[in-house]
């Protein structure tokens, strides 16, 4: 089965590639990306659904050859240093006063990194997205949650809007579709 998703916008590849992947048990659904975030996308996507993954980059863009079934799991050894918690950020400070919340969010950051326990997830979206890109006074606190197993995802319609689409500096990005899903799947959701 082939998706040609190329000219979607976000985050329909990933729900084209969701609706093939649903239509079959086991088999391979090839999707045809054209730019680099739906690659990104449409690959995680696959790779959280359980799915084998091979991209090849093709003059008009990326081709994903996903295989669902057929392989088999290792058990999954429960973490005790990582939550289901997922955390959003919304904005680049906390509060009301933008340079005293500058300030803020730059020790709530450190102070979760010394935390015994971790978020699954942190999600920057809107100005959040200024805290995962070249800039940032936290960037390397937030390498070194993701080097813990925390993972960091940042809105690309964001990075897109504020220019910052190429300065993204940790984590990857993310969909409004993977958003959705990470926000409705935890068992509890922080909003900073």
């Amino acid at each position: 089965m082939v998706v040609d998703a190329r000219g979607c916008a976000c985050p329909k590849p990933v729900l084209m590639t969701k609706e093939a992947l649903e239509g079959i048990e086991e088999g391979i659904v090839e999707v045809l990306v054209d730019n680099p975030a739906s690659k990104e996308n449409v690959a995680r996507f696959a790779q959280k659904q359980g799915c084998s993954l091979e991209i090849k980059e093709e003059e008009w863009g990326y081709r994903l050859i996903i295989t669902k079934g057929y392989a088999c799991s290792l058990p999954q050894v429960e973490d005790k240093t990582t939550s289901d918690k997922v955390m959003i950020f919304l904005s680049d400070s906390m509060g009301e006063d933008r340079e005293l919340g500058q300030i803020l969010i730059r020790a709530f950051i450190a102070t979760l990194r010394e935390s015994s326990v971790k978020p699954k997830k942190l999600i920057f979206i809107n100005r959040g997205v200024y805290l995962t890109t070249e800039g940032s006074k936290v960037a390397d606190v937030l390498k070194e949650l993701e080097r813990e197993g925390v993972e960091i995802l940042s809105c690309g319609t964001c990075l897109e809007y504020f220019g910052l689409k190429d300065k993204l500096v940790v984590g990857s990005v993310t969909n409004m579709y993977d958003t959705v899903e990470s926000l409705l799947g935890s068992a509890s959701v922080v909003r900073i």
